[in-house]
């Protein structure tokens, strides 16, 4: 193209002036007629279609069932948030604890067998958890590594619908996410699935019932 070619181009755009776009409508679905068993019920249906597993507790047998979740592990990544009892829960039976921080080597989190984090929110519409770097929650990159990844996620933080979710994330909108709907998997074109590609081949997620 020439140089006379590209300044009428240019000509063009500038006397077009600016383009006023129309409104992107916000108007989303918020919330449901359901009760907060039966989004806490939908939610654990999703992860389940996943392949995910799904096991209950209160505040009060929570760390039991962190081990219960984990006694066919050995070696445990967490991040430096977690509570002292989820903590002490995840090293019994002579696990070893391996705590993000400083931050382990991606050699060390291939060798390392699980991780257990906290989560920010859930979507019982889609099955999606998610993730935003907190303290309970850690960096990315100790929830893709590992092969298991255990999940301990509040009912009151279940929503039913997606945009109350990412309300709740907005609060930090600096904050990477992760979303994950079940256990990393794909397949090719000749659909054979392949698990673990991407993430944790397994995911195992406490649902606690906070109001208990």
């Amino acid at each position: 193209m020439s140089d006379a070619a590209k300044a009428e181009i240019l000509n063009r755009i500038r006397a077009a002036g600016p383009i006023s776009a129309p409104a992107i409508p916000r108007d989303y679905r918020m919330g449901t007629t359901a009760t907060r068993d039966e989004v806490v019920a939908e939610m654990e249906q999703a992860l389940i279609d996943y392949t995910a597993t799904v096991a209950h507790a209160t505040g009060a047998t929570l760390p039991q069932v962190i081990a219960e979740q984990l006694s066919d592990k050995t070696t445990v990544v967490i991040p430096p948030g977690l509570p002292q009892d989820w903590v002490d829960a995840i090293g019994a039976d002579g696990r070893e604890v391996r705590v993000d921080d400083p931050p382990l080597s991606k050699d060390t989190l291939d060798k390392t067998e699980a991780v257990v984090t906290g989560a920010r929110a859930g979507v019982s519409l889609s099955g999606t958890i998610m993730l935003d770097g907190e303290p309970d929650q850690g960096r990315r990159a100790i929830t893709l590594v590992p092969d298991c990844h255990v999940i301990v996620l509040a009912a009151s933080a279940i929503y039913a619908t997606v945009p109350e979710a990412v309300e709740v994330l907005s609060a930090h909108p600096e904050r990477p996410t992760t979303w994950i709907a079940g256990p990393s998997a794909t397949s090719d074109i000749e659909l054979v699935r392949v698990d673990g590609v991407h993430g944790p081949r397994t995911l195992r997620v406490i649902i606690v019932d906070d109001a208990s």
